[in-house]
C-alpha cells in the first residue's frame, strides 16, 4: 500500500469494544508528556504505519536511525498494516495495538480520551501546529499528522498540451471540454478512475470546500443536504458521472488497477486522475522508474473558482497518536514529535508541512504563481458528520456510493443521476434531524 491513504477513508460503523475504555476503564485518557531531556528517554516502541512501501524498502529504518541520534535509548520497530482500516479495528478490541499507531477513522473522535493519550491542550499546539482541531477533544489534542494534503487532479502535462489545453480548466464544462480534445487528438484514456482499488472513489468527498472555497463546508455538511442544488458534493459527483457518462474514462472500470496507474500516467497513456498532493511524488518516481520525464507530472486544481480564484482545501492526513495503553508513552510521544517537526517526511514526500511557520512545498509553485486560495476547512462539525454519514448509510468516506454513481453513469445501473442524488440527500437530512449537535 504504497500511497497516501485518503482522508477519513473507510469510515465504518463505531467500534464495539465493550470494556477496552482505556486507562481503567474512564473515559478522560492519559498524557503522553514531551521529554525534558531526550537522553534520558527510553523504552522499545512500535510504530504502525501505512507506508509498507516504506518498511520494505528501508525508509523507516532509516528515519529511526536519525531519530536515534537525539533519542539513542528508544528501540523503534515498525509494523505496517496492508488493509489498516480492516487490522487495526480487529486490533483495538485489546490493548496491544502499537505505541504510536495512526488514528482510524472508525473511531468517534468523542472516543478519542479512551484509546489514545492526550499531547496537549489545542490552545499551546495550535500556536505552532495545523490541523489541531481535528484530534480536540475537550480542548486537549490526541494526535498530530506529519503532513497536510490538498486534493486535486495528478496529470500528465505533455498530454494536456497536445490535445490542445494548456490553461486549467475554470469550470466543469471547461473541464469535460479539455478530456475531450484529450480523446479527439491523443491516444491517452482521458480520465482514469481506478474504480477497482474503491478507495480512490473517496477522494471525491475531498471536493467539498474546493468548489466554493468555503472554510464552512464541513459545517454545511452537518447542517444541510449536500446534494442540494450547487453545492459541493453535488457539483463533484456530477463531473464524476458526465466523465463517465460521456465516455471520457476506461472503458472497462472494474478491470483497473492503481499500481499500473501510476506508470501509466507518467507515460502518457493515462491523462488525468483525482488523487491529491500525496500522490505526485509516487507518480513522479514512477516516471523515473519507466525512463520518461518526471516533470511531465502536474497537479491541477478543481475546475471551480470563487472570485475569479481557484481554491485548494488543506487537510491533515492521518493523524499519529500514542496508545493509551502504552507503557512507553514518553518515548512514543518523542516519537511522534521528532518524526514531525525534524525528519524531513514532508519535504520527502513533497507535502504541505504541519508546522505553520514552513513554506509551501515546491511542487506547488504552479499554485502560488496563479493564485490559488488555500484553505483550511474548519473541522468543528467533522464527529456529526461521521455520525451522519455512518447511521444513514450514504458512505461518502466509503467507496460504495460512488462505484454505484459510475455504475449508473457507464449503463451497468439504471436510474437518473438527479433521482439518485436526491435519494442520497433524503437519507441524509433525515438522519440529520435525528443526530444531536
Amino acid at each position: 500500500m504504497n500511497r497516501r491513504t485518503v482522508l477519513a477513508i473507510a469510515v465504518g460503523a463505531a467500534l464495539l469494544i465493550p470494556g477496552c475504555t482505556g486507562t481503567g476503564g474512564t473515559s478522560k485518557g492519559a498524557d503522553a508528556k514531551a521529554a525534558d531531556d531526550p537522553s534520558k528517554v527510553s523504552g522499545d516502541i512500535t510504530v504502525l504505519t501505512v507506508r509498507t512501501d516504506l518498511v520494505q524498502d528501508g525508509t523507516m529504518k532509516k528515519y529511526a536511525a536519525e531519530f536515534n541520534k537525539t533519542y539513542p535509548k528508544v528501540k523503534v520497530e515498525f509494523q505496517a498494516l496492508t488493509n489498516y482500516e480492516a487490522e487495526i479495528k480487529i486490533r483495538m478490541n485489546t490493548e496491544d495495538y502499537g505505541d504510536v499507531l495512526l488514528i482510524p477513522a472508525v473511531i468517534k473522535k468523542d472516543d478519542y480520551p479512551k484509546f489514545f493519550a492526550s499531547l496537549g491542550t489545542e490552545a499551546e499546539r495550535g500556536k505552532k501546529y495545523r490541523f489541531t482541531d481535528y484530534t480536540t477533544v475537550d480542548g486537549k489534542v490526541y494526535g498530530q499528522s506529519p503532513v497536510g494534503v490538498m486534493p486535486g487532479f495528478v496529470y500528465n502535462k505533455r498530454v494536456w498540451e497536445q490535445a490542445g489545453v494548456t490553461e486549467w480548466p475554470t469550470t466543469p464544462a471547461e473541464f469535460l471540454a479539455g478530456l475531450k480534445a484529450i480523446k479527439a487528438k491523443t491516444d491517452a484514456i482521458p480520465y482514469y478512475t481506478n474504480f477497482a482499488a474503491q478507495w480512490t472513489l473517496t477522494s471525491w468527498t475531498s471536493v467539498n470546500g474546493s468548489v466554493h472555497c468555503d472554510p464552512q463546508a464541513t459545517t454545511k455538511l452537518a447542517e444541510g443536504d449536500p446534494w442540494a442544488e450547487g453545492a459541493d458534493l453535488r457539483v463533484g459527483d456530477t463531473l464524476l458521472h458526465d466523465i463517465v457518462k460521456q465516455g471520457l474514462a476506461e472503458k472497462d472500470p472494474t478491470t483497473t488497477n492503481w499500481e499500473l496507474s501510476k506508470p501509466r500516467t507518467a507515460k502518457g497513456e493515462i491523462a488525468t486522475q483525482w488523487l491529491g498532493t500525496w500522490a505526485i511524488v509516487q507518480f513522479q518516481d514512477a516516471a523515473k522508474k519507466a525512463g520518461v520525464n518526471p516533470d511531465d507530472i502536474g497537479f491541477m486544481p478543481f475546475p471551480a473558482q470563487a472570485d475569479g480564484k481557484f481554491c485548494g482545501t488543506v487537510a491533515p492526513d492521518y493523524n499519529q497518536a500514542v496508545n493509551v495503553h502504552s507503557e512507553h508513552k514518553e518515548a512514543a510521544r518523542a516519537w511522534i514529535d521528532w518524526f514531525t517537526d525534524k525528519s524531513g517526511y514532508d519535504k520527502d514526500n513533497l507535502a504541505i508541512s504541519p508546522l505553520k511557520d514552513a513554506p509551501m512545498p515546491e511542487v506547488l509553485k504552479p499554485y502560488e504563481d496563479a493564485g490559488v486560495k488555500l484553505i483550511e476547512v474548519d473541522d468543528a462539525a467533522g464527529a456529526k458528520v461521521k455520525l451522519i454519514d455512518n447511521d444513514s448509510e450514504v458512505g461518502i468516506y466509503k467507496p460504495d456510493y460512488r462505484q454505484d454513481l459510475v455504475d449508473l453513469a457507464r449503463g451497468a445501473k439504471k436510474g437518473s443521476l438527479d433521482d439518485f442524488l436526491a435519494d442520497l440527500g433524503k437519507k441524509w437530512t433525515e438522519t440529520q434531524a435525528n443526530v444531536g449537535s
